[in-house]
């Protein structure tokens, strides 16, 4: 049996890191193998490439956006190929902290990448392989990027943007979330930690009833 994919998404400070957390541990309760992973940086190899894409240094790398959406994509296809894949081939539930939809709301969204070629180099990128469901953890911008603020930790190279590029980036997810709406279910992400882990965990138990 083939295990189920569910991807966590959402706008920088939106909470998904945490709510993939709760999920695992709920999953575990139930009895499901879990596999909790994330993108980029995941495998040896991503964590070259999460190097070249987010950490700064006193000599920052200029990335032409192109080149970033290329480097996000091999980064996927090392992590299908070591991680993602082998799991669910062995009936693993896996919990994904970013996929194609960050991509696709970051270089295409925020950066302007056109969406044909994005599409294009997800179909070769994904070896196929899509969620069953995505969470899209969805809070205005100002409130995500102070919750980043609060936490002290210094900013990757995407986190310090400016707002514009991250309201263009929550606008591009809620435009994914529209066009895939069994897929993709939207979240207020403004509420508590508790009250979303309760509707993430009722959808996944129905989810789980449903296709097991």
């Amino acid at each position: 049996m083939i295990g189920h994919f569910i991807t966590f998404e959402g706008i920088e400070g939106s909470g998904k890191t945490t709510q993939a957390k709760k999920a695992e541990e709920y999953l575990k309760t139930l009895g499901h193998l879990v596999l909790r992973t994330y993108e980029p940086g995941a495998t040896r190899v991503g964590e070259l490439i999460r190097q070249i894409l987010l950490e700064k240094n006193d000599n920052p790398i200029l990335l032409h956006p192109i080149t970033e959406l290329l480097l996000f994509s091999a980064d996927r296809t090392q992590h299908l190929r070591e991680v993602i894949l082998p799991a669910l081939v062995q009936g693993i539930t896996v919990l994904c902290d970013r996929y194609i939809d960050s991509t696709t709301a970051y270089q295409g969204g925020g950066r302007g990448v056109n969406f044909e070629l994005i599409s294009q180099v997800h179909k070769t990128a994904t070896l196929g392989i899509y969620p069953t469901r995505t969470y899209l953890l969805d809070l205005p911008v100002e409130v995500g990027l102070q919750r980043i603020s609060e936490r002290g930790n210094a900013l990757d190279r995407l986190e310090e943007e400016d707002v514009e590029f991250h309201k263009r980036i929550r606008d591009c997810f809620l435009y994914i979330a529209h066009q895939n709406p069994q897929r993709v279910m939207v979240i207020d992400a403004t509420q508590s930690e508790d009250e979303i882990a309760l509707i993430i965990q009722n959808d996944l138990r129905e989810l789980c009833q449903r296709e097991d």
